[in-house]
């Protein structure tokens, strides 16, 4: 069972460096995630970052939109992080909001073809094999990396609807849900997923420790998910109750549960969870 942090969207990119750090020295933690949203931070350059900065930590980009990103040049990108980083990446792709690639131009005609064949070719080249493809989306013509990586890191989709949960059991090595799913909930998208061999279970959730966890997000979130606000489940109130949720989730069936502190100074309240748990 592994915990890990996201570095939340909003805050500074610039705090990302004292935040790696202080999350690098505590030992119970074992992941930082970093976030590509369309206009917030790019996931490859925030990862470097926090890779050149930290000695321990795995480092996952949650989550690179599919249509904004080349299969080809993700995969170098990737590649070059987990030459100079062995074991120490993961890479999560998505298909990216549906409003937000419309709004960039890059609506895809199908996100489920081209998530499939981005994930296919990406881990291909990773593989250092020699990569032709002429896909619905995706068009790679003998393509390969010229310095694959020694350490393959994994490739996981960030998805959640059931067709893309499918999709993810059957292409990547680990399937990222979205933050606001409840323990019910996991166990039925691990049953969507019906993953062959290992796979790796990831669940964003959002933490909170104390009164003030602002209302707006749960809101925006269940916007997102197609629930009710009170419906989105997050690691919220006492130390004791953002542990249990914790807890609730590595039992449901999720390897890997990565929390979201809203907060302006987030250090605080993952050592208060750690200390919970």
């Amino acid at each position: 069972m592994r915990l890990g942090v996201i570095f939340d969207r909003d805050l500074p990119p610039e705090r990302l460096v004292p935040v790696a750090r202080a999350l690098d020295a505590l030992d119970r933690v074992d992941d930082l995630w970093v976030v590509e949203d369309l206009g917030w931070t790019g996931g490859v350059s925030s990862a470097a970052t926090a890779l050149a900065v930290t000695s321990r930590l795995r480092v996952g980009i949650g989550i690179a939109p599919a249509p904004l990103r080349n299969p080809m040049l993700l995969a170098m990108e990737l590649a070059n992080l987990a030459r100079l980083h062995p074991g120490r990446l993961a890479a999560g792709i998505g298909h990216g909001v549906p409003a937000w690639m419309a709004q960039a131009g890059a609506a895809p005609p199908s996100p489920l073809a081209l998530l499939e064949e981005t994930i296919t070719s990406v881990r291909a080249l990773l593989r250092g094999e020699t990569v032709t493809m002429a896909g619905r989306s995706v068009q790679l013509d003998g393509l390969s990396l010229v310095h694959p990586p020694r350490e393959v890191p994994p490739v996981l989709a960030g998805v959640k609807g059931p067709r893309s949960l499918a999709l993810s059991g059957r292409v990547a090595q680990g399937t990222i849900l979205p933050e606001g799913l409840g323990p019910d909930q996991v166990r039925q998208a691990l049953g969507q997923i019906s993953p062959a061999g290992d796979h790796e279970l990831a669940a964003f959730t959002y933490l909170h420790v104390g009164p003030g966890f602002p209302g707006h997000v749960a809101e925006g979130q269940a916007e997102f998910l197609g629930v009710a606000p009170e419906e989105v489940a997050s690691a919220v109130g006492t130390a004791e109750e953002a542990a249990a949720h914790v807890r609730a989730l590595w039992s449901a069936g999720a390897g890997t549960v990565l929390v979201r502190p809203v907060a302006a100074d987030p250090v605080p309240h993952v050592e208060a969870l750690l200390a919970a748990l």
